[in-house]
This record gives C-alpha cells, structure tokens and sequence, in this order.
C-alpha cells in the first residue's frame, strides 16, 4: 500500500541518527511507504512486525504533522510499479519490509536526487546498498553484526585500466627501444590481468560466502520503537504493538511506561489499556477459543502428542484426564469455563505436560488489557493479524485486506481484531488439517538433500495454501509434526519445500523452502540462491517476484527438472 506525503509548514526538525544512516524528518516533503507480504525473525512467516512498523511510522508522521501517501506493495513488480507511478510527485520514499537484500539503484534506476529510507529485517543487505552513502539510507541498529565484506575486496576502481590503454600510444622512440619497452608493458599488463582475475575470483567466492544463506536481524518494528524512543515519542499504544520483537527489550520499556503511569496526578482509568509482562501457555487463541479446540490446533501440542494418529488421540485424552479436566468443560469457550478451574489452569496444564514430555509449554510474553472485559496476548494478534491479510473469503484487492489488518491494531476497532481471531481458528484447522493429511498419506517424502510435500488440486482449503504466508506456515508445522512422527534419524535434520497449486488457469505453482527444524535460533535459509541456480541451470519459467527469496513461482510443467536439478545442486 502507498504512502506519500506531501509539503507540511510544520515539520518537525528532529534528527533520528540511527545506527548506519540518519533520517531527517525535516525534509520528507514525499514519501511512500512499501509493505511486503512476508516477514519478521521470532515469527518468520508472520507479516505483523511489518504492519506494527507502518503503524508506527504513521504515529511519527502525524506527531510531526508530516503529510504521506501509503502504498502496501506484495512483490519487486508491484513496488516498481508503485515507483513508476509517484517517482515524479515524490523525492522520499520509506521502504518498510522490503529493499535491503537487493541492489534498489539498479531495479528501480531512480533520480540522483531521488532518496530511499530502508528499513527492512531482509538479510544480507546488498552491498551497493550499505556502500551507498548518497541516496540508500539504511536504517539498522548499531548493534546488529552485518557482518559485510570490506569495501576493498568487492569494488575496484576501473580509472587505473584507462590510464594504462592511455599510455600504449606511440610516442616517437627509437624501434629498439619501443621494442624493450613493449616487451615491459606487455609483461606488466600481463601481471596486472592475471592479478585483476585473482581478485575477481576472491570477489565471487565472498560475495558467495556472504550472499549465500538468507536470514533475518532485527525486526523492522522494534527498530522503529526505538527511533520512537529516541525522539521521546513512544506511547503505549505504540508499545503494545512490538509484541513479536525482543521480548527482554520490550520489558525494560514495559517497566518504564508502567512506572511512568503509577503516581496519582497520571493514573489511568480503568477503561484505558494497561499492558503487562507474564507467563502463560504455548496455545493458540485458548482465551477465545475452547481449551480442547486449542490444543487440538496448536502446533506444538498437536506435534508432541501425534494428534493425527488413533494412539495420539489417547494420549490427549490420558493428558486431559491427568489434569483432572472434564471434557465438557474444556470443549466450552474458556471463557464460560468454571472460574475454580480457571483459576490453577495454567500450573495444572504444565504440571501435566511435563509428564507427557512437553516442557516447553510456558512461554514468556506480553498481554494487552482494555478495561476489564477485552485481554489479549501477544500471539492473539499474531494471529489475527495475519489472517486478516490472507483473507480468502472476500473476494478483493490484497490493499482492502491490508488496511483491515492495519486498522486491527488499533484499539479503536476491536471489532476487527474479533474478525480476525476467528478467521485464524479456520486457518488453524485448516493446516492441522492438512498436516495429518500429509503424515497420514505418505506425502513427505525424501528427495536426498531435502524433504519434499506437493499438495495436489482438489485439496481441502488449497486456495489458503496458495498464499505464501498461510503455505510458510504450513510448511514450519509440517516439517515439526513429520520430525516428530519419523523414526528416520536422517530425516530430522532435513529441510522441506513445499508445492501448492497457485493459479489453475495459468498452470503455476507456489513454492517455498525452509530450513531444518532445529533447537538453534540461527535459522538460516539457503534455499533462495538454489532456487535461482536451479532455474538457470533449466531454464526453468519461475518468477522471483517475492522479497522473501525461498517463495517462487513455478510452471506446474518445468518441476519435475526443476527439482532434479535442485537435487542435484544440493547433493
């Protein structure tokens, strides 16, 4: 979506000097704002972080009475497109989510004075973006390790090569001794050539080593809270929507605004919204859902117990009936559950998972209340955001399911985050749905290097699948269910990609790979670049047109080589 600003008379005059780059809100006369369908770190395939950034660079512009235009853009053709379109009228443009990863000066061919503001948790940034210290403005906080090649060994000045043609001409000497000193340039040149391909191969192979794995840093919304921060601007309710960033950064600022509201002349009433750092249970939605319903959905839980097998529907049984819950109560809304239940829930349910080898149940998070009547967690709206930007029951432009998403952070519009919480309990089934299909079918198989699952035509709720964040998130709760029911050691440390028909008509499907599923927070995907090789190598027809590099687009007809040669590179 697009969000340009016009001339304002009062601007603000703040510097945010922010890690590589400085941002003068002074002179954004013009900006757009790009969103991306795909994003953050702690929840990779959640675009929430990047909805939370674009709240909160909204809340920036308005404070500083900073006139913008929002353009939320789903793939590198739509953000060249939206370029096209405003590159006369505007000079600034905010890149929100996208950008970093690849060299912007060489896809847009922008103005000289034409200058982008990147703030993008994409990894690696592209080298022309972090050496360009005139029209790419990175912001990235200093303490992220970027770990870029030196400028020396990836850039080499061509004005030494003109010099040395320059001086081949003849200058009138004596033949014997042009003849020596041709024999002298000739070895020169020589040494010079053969020392400028060592240095090209030394290039390749950095650039190879740097560009290889794709990854992510610092969520585009924590950075910025911060630059919120640094202008003293972060109120709550640009607080509460941080909730999938650093959870120790947020509950330092957490204690900050709480202690700033405690003395009597500032307290709050009780309708307004207080935000609170706890403990609670790994389950989707249970505080809107039934606790049964929760568990059956959840993934880890429906992964640790084998749901999609006769023996582990037992085991949820045997478990609920260790916690000593009736299942007339836990098939209810939670919120209908009988308060003396409620109230020692949450150490009966650890208590009892612990015994059934699930020990990582409690997590630590974040929950929003409003008044007394509407709490949520931070994984609710999670949730509820992402399925209300894959909504596929209107029919629509992707915009309209944007401004939806975005308008549910706000806590003017409660009904709207409702809508959204009930659309993911469908995605909920929907996945787990397919997941016990997959296990139950055989249809993960090993292809040598990596798993492979290809959802056919026909599927239950495969239009769901055939947007890449619903397929991401398949996918992550697939390769942990399969991990869990495989007794194929090798198996466990594979990665999977994954197939879902995208558009019937055209003939193309949607892929998508993710690395193993591991105990190690460093996920790093290599599967971009190899979809990239794989594709020359084939000449495969696949469109690249994701900013997350491990989603394509393929002709249903050019997979089967496609993915031989993907065997075949990663073997």
């Amino acid at each position: 979506m697009a969000l340009k600003t016009g001339d304002s008379q009062s601007q603000s005059s703040h510097n945010l000097s922010f890690g590589m780059r400085c941002l003068y809100f002074k002179d954004l006369h013009g900006t757009v704002i790009a969103w991306c369908s795909v994003a953050e770190r702690l929840f990779p395939c959640f675009p929430s972080p990047l909805l939370t950034a674009v709240a909160s660079l909204q809340a920036l512009f308005q404070c500083d009475h900073v006139q913008y235009t929002l353009v939320p853009v789903a793939g590198w053709q739509e953000l060249e497109t939206a370029f096209l379109e405003h590159k006369d009228q505007f000079k600034y443009f905010v890149l929100i989510n996208c950008g970093a990863n690849v060299d912007l000066l060489e896809i847009l061919q922008p103005e000289e004075d034409t200058y982008f503001f990147v703030c993008d948790s994409h990894r690696p940034i592209n080298v022309v973006n972090v050496y360009n210290d005139t029209q790419i403005k990175l912001l990235v906080k200093q303490e992220d390790d970027l770990d870029v090649p030196a400028y020396d060994d990836i850039f080499r000045d061509e004005e030494e090569e003109e010099e040395e043609e320059s001086e081949n001409e003849s200058d009138g000497s004596e033949p014997q001794e042009k003849r020596r000193r041709f024999e002298e340039e000739v070895i020169e040149r020589t040494m010079k050539r053969r020392q400028r391909r060592e240095w090209e191969a030394r290039r390749r192979e950095i650039l190879f080593d740097y560009e290889q794995y794709e990854y992510h840093g610092t969520s585009s919304a924590m950075v910025m809270f911060d630059l919120a921060w640094i202008m003293s601007k972060d109120l709550n309710d640009m607080l509460w929507m941080k909730y999938v960033t650093d959870i120790g950064v947020l509950q330092r600022h957490v204690s900050r605004h709480n202690h700033r509201n405690e003395d009597e002349e500032n307290s709050l009433s009780i309708d307004c919204m207080r935000i609170a750092f706890e403990y609670d249970l790994r389950l989707a939605l249970y505080q809107h859902w039934s606790l049964y319903e929760s568990l059956c959905n959840t993934c880890y839980t429906s992964a640790s117990l084998k749901l999609w097998s006769v023996q582990g529907q037992k085991r949820l049984q045997e478990f609920l009936a260790d916690m000593g819950l009736p299942l007339k109560q836990v098939k209810q809304k939670f919120n209908s559950m009988d308060m003396a239940l409620k109230e020692n829930l949450r150490e009966m349910i650890e208590e009892s998972a612990n015994k059934f080898g699930m020990k990582d149940l409690r997590v630590q998070t974040f929950s929003i209340h409003f008044g007394f009547k509407n709490k949520f967690s931070a994984s609710d709206i999670v949730y509820a955001t992402t399925s209300l930007m894959e909504n596929i029951e209107k029919e629509g432009p992707e915009t309209t399911n944007f401004i939806k998403a975005l308008d549910s952070l706000s806590r003017g519009n409660l009904d709207k985050l409702h809508q959204g919480l009930d659309l993911a309990k469908k995605q909920l089934r929907a996945i787990q749905q397919t997941v016990a299909s997959c296990i139950c079918t055989n249809l993960v198989i090993s292809q040598g290097p990596f798993l492979y699952c290809s959802l056919m035509e026909g599927t239950p709720d495969v239009k769901l699948f055939s947007k890449p964040v619903s397929l991401c998130l398949l996918s992550k709760y697939l390769l942990k269910s399969f991990v869990c029911s495989t007794k194929n050691k090798r198996c466990k440390l594979l990665p999977l990609v994954m197939a879902a028909p995208m558009d019937v008509e055209q003939g193309t499907v949607i892929m998508v790979g993710i690395p193993p599923e591991t105990e190690s927070s460093d996920k790093k995907n290599f599967f971009g670049r190899a979809f990239e090789k794989a594709a020359e190598s084939t000449s495969s027809r696949t469109l690249h047109n994701h900013f997350q590099m491990s989603i394509i687009e393929l002709k249903t007809e050019d997979r089967s080589k496609f993915l031989d040669a993907l065997i075949s590179l990663l073997s």
